[in-house]
């Protein structure tokens, strides 16, 4: 199992529609509560936030390999999350 990694910020709507999508995904599939995220706010941790290659948030890596970047659907991150599980 491989680990996630979210960068996000706080005031970004589709970071907050990702989160809902991720617990709808952790509800729907108890098989994604075994997979570990790291929640990165940019702004707060910019020294983290600038070591990855990136343009809009949220992005989510799995394993250091960037799976999706930008607007999500529930869809895309249960890519991430079927990545993960992989």
């Amino acid at each position: 199992m491989k680990n996630i990694i979210m960068f996000e910020t706080s005031w970004c709507p589709h970071c907050l529609r990702a989160h809902g999508f991720i617990e709808e995904l952790l509800q729907d599939n108890p098989a994604y509560k075994d997979v570990q995220i790291e929640y990165i706010d940019e702004e707060l941790h910019p020294d983290i936030a600038n070591q990855y290659d990136y343009y809009y948030v949220p992005t989510f890596y799995v394993d250091f390999v960037k799976i999706h970047e930008g607007a999500v659907t529930k869809a895309s991150v249960e890519s991430v999350f079927t990545e993960a599980l992989s």
